[in-house]
């Protein structure tokens, strides 16, 4: 029998994968049919794209690190938030089953997915790597 713990994790990873999927459909639908104008426009991105990372962003404006958030509203920069949130999934089913193993008396596994939870966030903030 599947452990309940590992029901609800699938429960909330399935939930967050596809509103992950349905967020970068419609940002792309968005982006590819015009209802959200680029923060780099068409014209400067083919002139930009084959440069080395560090010159594109300086060619183009492009923000490091978490920057991009305040960009959101460009077509885009729009698909950043549906691959965001699939990023962060693990992280989030992580944190959510942390009770139930609790409750269980599963300490250890709950210790362990708390430290699990520390290194995911402390990576999604840059902590070990720089912003490139």
């Amino acid at each position: 029998m599947t452990p309940p713990e590992q029901l609800l994790y699938a429960r909330w990873l399935d939930w967050a994968t596809r509103a992950g999927l349905a967020l970068l459909v419609a940002s792309f639908a968005a982006y590819a049919l015009g209802l959200a104008a680029p923060f780099v426009p068409f014209e400067e991105l083919a002139r930009a794209w084959s440069l080395p990372v560090d010159r594109y962003r300086a060619a183009v404006g492009a923000p490091a690190g978490w920057g991009w958030l305040a960009l959101l509203r460009h077509g885009d920069y729009m698909n950043f938030a549906g691959i965001a949130l699939l990023a962060l999934a693990s992280l989030a089913c992580t944190l959510r089953v942390l009770p139930a193993l609790l409750v269980r008396g599963e300490r250890a596994l709950a210790l362990i997915g708390l430290l699990q939870a520390a290194v995911l966030a402390l990576a999604a903030a840059g902590v070990f790597g720089g912003a490139h």
